[in-house]
């Protein structure tokens, strides 16, 4: 397993500092995002080790008006990492509010800590 869920955090808060990894707090601040990871698993093992690691992240994305300009924002700063946005839809939401979901994935070589995407 390869922790990189410090970097997904930080490249978000390039985006706005209203970022969680739970369920926003803050909703007089937008765009409110929050992460998660929903995979983090061995993707290729050899001699008893770990080689490669699987990593997915789902991103949350409110606003009150539009979430076009922070999905743009945020899939720049995420894609930096070396993740493939793998989705993006909008959602609807009973609050009124704008609400757009984003999915990244990405396989980490555990050796050299490079991430590619492997389709």
């Amino acid at each position: 397993m390869k922790n990189v869920k410090d970097q997904v955090a930080d490249a978000l808060c390039t985006v706005t500092d209203n970022v969680s990894d739970a369920y926003p707090s803050d909703w007089a601040h937008f765009p409110a995002i929050q992460y998660t990871e929903e995979d983090n698993s061995v993707y290729e093992r050899s001699c008893n080790k770990e080689d490669k690691a699987k990593v997915r992240y789902r991103v949350d994305i409110w606003h009150n008006e539009s979430t076009s300009a922070s999905a743009l924002a945020v899939d720049d700063a995420v894609a930096a990492l070396g993740l493939v946005r793998t989705m993006c839809q909008d959602v609807p939401d009973p609050s009124g509010l704008k609400h757009k979901v984003m999915r990244y994935e990405g396989i980490i070589d555990m050796v050299s800590d490079i991430v590619y995407w492997n389709n």
